[in-house]
């Protein structure tokens, strides 16, 4: 039948139920166990005659003459329930008979084994706790060595991420990359409580948007009459907390960024970014690798990960090199030595774009991005960027044309980023005021010049090391899910017609 005489069916099921004086959906409802508790040591339930409450989703249900089975769901496990007219009464059996599977129920009785030795719940009563109108996608399942195993899922992909709540109930095994994650943020959030750092939170309606190169999402505020920007990152309202005297904040939050979507981007992501005075890149490069390596080890309890296609080995030191080095290798090339006929040669012949008004700094990333990125496999640092497009990271001593700043990339994707900050305020305005003139030639995700921000810093702040991970691209690695809709519950998609 179509759908829409399924739900017909079930609103005549409701108008039965309500006539019998009925509440389909009462505000009350009372457990005493979850499923999981009993399907633990069962004999001892069924000596002891423990009188058992249970409340789920009807997944499956059956009846023949005056008795009935079924099967009732919660987040822990699944068990069958025998109902019979006998045990229930009259009432309380045409009640369930005008259940159906996706209905939630309350079920009371003891645990015992059915004549074909399946562990149960014999009812003395069943309560309705909420009637199902819309008929769930029909999902196979069959018995194997005692599991139940679904082998005709609810697999449509598109399908999946727009309405995640039936790929929730449908497939169970996904819920537990959520509850992964769950678990991974909140292990990040002891690790750096236990170093010491302050959990903040900033603005994420800012008048001005910065702290990285990208487009912002802009809206208005009616009452203020001003635009605003959601924020891109979080990083110049924290370096305003170490000028007013913190030493070590971190937040983990939403940033927002209007840019291209695909397996590793979504307009909306999480990220964890965490400032310490008096530390420097080094710091940060420490701070990062024993965190990756804690979450892998104490919270998924491996190393090696399958991801993207590739073993990839947390274990052991990471590798550390320079981007300058790093292209030579792949290339030959050692781009500020290069001139820039060569380099325009060599860029057309590699089909890359060189944007206008961009140094051999940006060059130098173009190349990286083509030629050695995607080579990255095993955890590798990159370090020492060019300082043209660092505009927030010191300068390094041995050479003005680099900066400290250094990503982590792995399996060909990057990571975390992470600087010895800029703390010069003179310094900070000219590369500021120098991303300026690159937005007037048309690049719109060059930095933009933050005034108070500036001032800021002209009060003084501390020599230190900062760093941002992106949360969802590591529960990606840590849950070996290729694409970054398997990890959040509700990824942004293009409308559907109609819509």
């Amino acid at each position: 039948m179509a759908e829409n005489q399924f739900i017909k069916l079930r609103k005549e099921k409701l108008a039965k139920i309500r006539a019998r004086g009925i509440d389909p959906y009462p505000s009350q409802s009372k457990r005493s166990h979850k499923i999981a508790q009993i399907l633990v040591d069962k004999e001892s339930w069924i000596e002891q005659a423990t009188q058992i409450t249970l409340a789920g989703r009807l997944v499956a249900m059956r009846r023949q003459g005056k008795i009935g089975f079924g099967n009732i769901e919660d987040d822990s496990g699944r068990i069958q329930i025998y109902v019979s007219q006998a045990e229930v009464g009259v009432e309380n059996y045409e009640l369930f008979k005008l259940c159906d599977a996706g209905d939630f129920v309350q079920a009371e009785g003891t645990a015992y084994y059915t004549q074909t030795g399946e562990y149960s719940l014999k009812c003395a009563k069943i309560t309705l706790l909420g009637k199902n109108i819309r008929p769930l996608p029909a999902v196979k399942e069959k018995k194997i060595d005692g599991k139940i195993v679904r082998y005709d899922e609810f697999a449509d992909i598109e399908l999946r991420y727009r309405k995640r709540y039936l790929d929730l109930l449908l497939n169970p095994e996904h819920r537990k990359v959520f509850e992964l994650r769950s678990r991974i943020i909140s292990a990040i959030r002891r690790f750096m409580d236990n170093k010491g750092y302050i959990e903040v939170e900033t603005p994420i309606l800012q008048p001005l948007y910065g702290g990285a190169n990208a487009r912002p999402f802009i809206t208005h505020h009616n009452t203020l009459d001003v635009d605003l920007y959601l924020r891109i990152a979080v990083e110049l309202y924290l370096k305003r907390l170490i000028v007013g005297g913190f030493e070590k904040v971190y937040e983990i939050g939403k940033n927002f960024r209007n840019e291209g979507m695909d397996r590793t981007h979504n307009p909306e992501f999480t990220m964890m970014e965490s400032y310490e005075a008096y530390s420097d890149l080094k710091g940060m490069m420490d701070l990062v690798e024993e965190l990756v390596k804690h979450l892998a080890r104490a919270v998924v309890g491996k190393d090696v990960y399958e991801y993207h296609g590739h073993q990839v080995d947390l274990s052991g030191e990471w590798h550390r090199a320079g981007m300058s080095e790093l292209v030579k290798q792949a290339t030959g090339l050692d781009v500020f030595a290069e001139s820039d006929a060569r380099l325009a040669e060599f860029c057309q012949q590699q089909e890359i774009e060189i944007p206008a008004g961009c140094g051999k700094g940006k060059v130098l990333e173009l190349i990286f991005e083509n030629s050695v990125e995607p080579t990255l496999i095993q955890p590798t640092f990159v370090c020492d960027f060019p300082k043209e497009i660092s505009p927030l990271a010191k300068a390094k001593a041995d050479n003005p044309l680099l900066a400290e700043r250094f990503e982590l990339f792995i399996a060909g994707g990057e990571f975390a980023n992470a600087f010895s900050e800029l703390n010069d305020p003179l310094d900070q305005r000219q590369r500021l005021e120098a991303q300026a003139k690159l937005r007037e030639l048309g690049d719109d995700e060059a930095n933009v010049v933050d005034e108070d921000f500036l001032e800021a810093l002209e009060y003084g702040m501390p020599p230190m090391g900062g760093q941002g991970i992106g949360i969802d691209r590591l529960v990606m690695l840590l849950t070996e899910n290729d694409s970054i809709k398997e990890v959040l519950l509700f990824p942004q998609m293009k409308p559907e017609r109609g819509e």
